[in-house]
């Protein structure tokens, strides 16, 4: 997000219409906020992109980015479908009133229990990732006397230009059937021999925070290229492709993502023009629809000064609800919420309370004059904020509230120290 977009009224960030501030003093710090119209508008715009290119099509939530009730209620009432990659997503969505035939399971080691799970509360497709997984799901269908779609996860050989922990695609991965071995055909093999499964397409995707749409290009080309490859030797034509996600978001002012319908037009020109029988085609955005929507809100506390060199002003919160600068060296921006109209007067570290000398939320970061307890927001953390927040250091996880037309609402409690002990036994 470029700072020059957001609004503020009587000095103070306004967030979905509410203030800031406000926020912060009502439900604490730190706190997740997400301006829930934001996320609706991003849905539309992949919907509409789709709808302007004359292709079938499903967009489905990588929940992975950000997974709680609420976000589910909401993918529901935008009536798409939605990615799981765990039994714990799983329970949540159900637990949500989401509906099953609209969930896909991915994961690449999936257990017996976790596939049972699926099976038994029919979800909408099982995205298989290895061998292993094709046995256990075989044993439990025929248990079961059960049926269920399927999709093969492949690798295709494309890396995508990321961080290397954030590209999936290609050959040497731990995700999915890899195509040059052959892997991907005898997978292919195995699933239409068993009658149990129905092999609704295939999968790819390629990494995570891409800017560029050549990647994209390339896949479906190699996509359309592996499709008609098992139409000639299986007499197979996938009902669907699913190109996967990892559309960028703007996190600096350095970052110059694609839209919606940039992506999506090139995509559908390149298949219609390999192929006359497109499939369907599935996406699978998480943090480019839930990423800009968040703000993180800190309050400010100490300060260090050293002469000649930078400044650290530390927050309340750091690497125990925003793993992603410590992890991937992620960049952050940040506004003084407080001080929306005063003038920059400094740069600093923005360092985090945890016992970690790598805990620097934001290296450089310019500032107005601040004080302790004034209030820091964090922008564009919708997405593995939350969803990768731990309790190193003992400190519990902070609140989520949504923010639409001006109201808020808590969708998730802050944990007390007391849930910090309430698993442990005594020795």
């Amino acid at each position: 997000m470029i700072t020059n977009d957001l609004t503020s009224k009587n000095g103070h960030l306004m967030i979905g219409g509410v203030d800031s501030v406000d926020l912060a003093k009502k439900y604490g710090t730190p706190l997740y906020v997400f301006d829930v119209s934001q996320i609706r508008s991003q849905i539309r715009k992949f919907k509409s992109a789709f709808e302007g290119a004359g292709l079938k099509y499903q967009v489905s939530y990588a929940s992975k980015a950000f997974a709680v009730k609420a976000i589910y209620q909401v993918m529901k009432q935008e009536d798409v479908h939605i990615d799981v990659v765990s039994g714990g997503e799983l329970h949540t969505a159900l637990a949500a009133g989401f509906p099953s035939e609209k969930i896909s399971f991915h994961g690449n080691n999936k257990s017996f229990d976790e596939l049972v799970m699926a099976v038994q509360n029919h979800v909408g497709v099982i995205m298989l990732d290895n061998f292993h997984e094709i046995e256990m799901l075989s044993r439990i269908l025929k248990t079961d006397d059960e049926k269920i779609n399927v999709m093969l996860r492949l690798t295709p050989g494309i890396s995508a230009h990321t961080h290397k922990y954030d590209q999936t695609g290609q050959t040497d991965s731990k995700f999915g059937f890899d195509v040059e071995s052959g892997q991907a055909k005898e997978a292919m093999k195995q699933v239409l021999d068993d009658s149990n499964m129905n092999l609704l397409g295939i999968h790819a995707h390629i990494g995570s925070q891409i800017f560029g749409t050549q990647g994209f290009v390339m896949l479906a080309q190699k996509m359309i290229a592996i499709s008609k490859d098992f139409q000639k030797e299986f007499n197979y034509w996938p009902e669907v492709i699913n190109l996967g996600g990892g559309f960028g978001i703007s996190y600096n002012e350095d970052d110059d993502p694609i839209t919606a319908n940039e992506f999506i037009k090139q995509i559908a020109d390149e298949l219609k023009q390999n192929c006359d029988n497109v499939p369907e085609i599935w996406i699978e955005p998480g943090r480019s629809i839930v990423g800009p929507s968040g703000y993180t809100l800190y309050e400010i506390g100490s300060r260090k000064d050293i002469p000649d060199l930078t400044p650290y002003v530390s927050v309340d919160g750091g690497m125990g609800d925003n793993i992603r600068p410590a992890l991937y060296q992620a960049k952050y921006e940040a506004v003084v919420a407080n001080k929306m109209d005063e003038p920059i007067v400094e740069t600093a570290h923005i360092a985090g309370k945890y016992c970690e000398s790598g805990d620097i939320m934001i290296d450089q970061q310019p500032l107005p004059e601040t004080v302790p307890g004034d209030i820091l927001a964090v922008l564009d953390t919708g997405a593995y904020g939350y969803s990768m927040a731990m309790n190193y250091n003992r400190n519990p996880r902070p609140a989520v509230v949504f923010v639409e037309d001006g109201q808020d609402k808590l969708v998730v409690k802050r944990e007390t120290y007391q849930d910090l002990t309430s698993l442990d036994l005594d020795y």
